[in-house]
């Protein structure tokens, strides 16, 4: 595991429709300098990936600086976190997203096949030291100390609907583990469709960007992608949505019934809470780790 920065190697672009706006949009990935972290570009003005802009949205994590918002941008951070970038631009013609096929997937494979670029700086990361607890009505988000040096989550979802019911999946996030849980896609229930559609929400959702689930079906002809795919999209969605952290967070994570509202709520309130936290670089726990390493297995050390 490497514990410098990382970028994109060469521009990319990504074309698609805005799953809440309906509307097409282009955006383009360029690599940006150590300790620029992740950034928009909206025809000229820069907001940052940052919780400190995150705004309460409804279905999508949505940032907010002055006249300048972007939604929709869990799932390209969901990739982002996934594949251990820290520096990025992001361009765009729009205040929404493509949704693409409602999963990681298609961002993650696509910057995956471009290459990263390793810099020269090493990454911070936020070490949580003492718990966390955010309440709202009967969903909760909990989060402590760990020894491992990586974000751990523990996520429970409880549906009334026979077909989802309560699924739960302790998950260890890194570069591998991100494997089994990348194309997860989004979705909503039936039954709800109407309600989001007067909200002026999901204009450009279809069964080919979201999983539509009836009471004892879901309504896309190829099925799910696997069995736990409900649960394993909050985790994705949860792990983008700790990247507006700034940081990498060593912490485990216990959620129930969480989503992006109650994730931005806690996000705000680790960051108030500044004795729970410390930034700090693993420099020196990576080297007396590969020195070990080298005195039991040398090819753990490139693992």
């Amino acid at each position: 595991m490497s514990n410098y920065q990382k970028t994109i190697s060469k521009n990319l672009m990504f074309s698609g429709i805005g799953l809440h706006s309906g509307k097409a949009v282009t955006i383009k990935l360029l690599p940006a300098k150590v300790n620029d972290g992740i950034f928009f570009n909206l025809n000229g003005k820069i907001i940052k990936a940052s919780w400190k802009f995150g705004k309460i949205s409804q279905l999508c994590t949505q940032i907010k600086k002055q006249n300048i918002f972007l939604s929709t941008i869990e799932h390209l951070m969901s990739s982002l976190s996934g594949l251990s970038i820290d520096n990025l631009e992001i361009k765009t013609n729009s205040n929404e997203m493509p949704i693409l096929d409602g999963s990681s997937k298609d961002f993650l494979e696509k910057i995956f096949e471009c290459g990263l670029e390793e810099q020269n700086n090493f990454r911070k990361y936020l070490q949580v030291k003492k718990k966390i607890i955010l309440e709202e009505k009967k969903k909760f988000i909990i989060i402590k100390p760990t020894q491992k040096k990586k974000l751990i989550i523990d996520y429970t979802i409880d549906y009334n609907n026979q077909f989802i019911g309560k699924q739960n999946l302790y998950y260890e996030h890194d570069n591998q583990n991100y494997k089994s849980i990348y194309k997860a896609r989004t979705f909503c229930l039936h039954k709800d469709i109407e309600k989001i559609k007067k909200m002026g929400l999901a204009k450009g959702g279809s069964l080919e960007n979201a999983i539509v689930v009836d009471d004892e079906k879901i309504l896309n002809n190829s099925g799910l992608r696997n069995n736990k795919e409900f649960v394993n999209h909050k985790i994705l969605d949860l792990a983008g949505d700790f990247l507006l952290s700034g940081y990498r967070v060593l912490g485990k994570v216990i959620c129930y019934q969480g989503g992006h509202e109650l994730t931005n709520l806690f996000l705000h309130k680790m960051f108030k809470e500044e004795k729970s936290f410390k930034v700090i670089e693993l420099e020196d726990f990576f080297v007396s780790n590969k020195i070990k390493l080298k005195q039991t297995n040398k090819l753990a050390v490139n693992a």
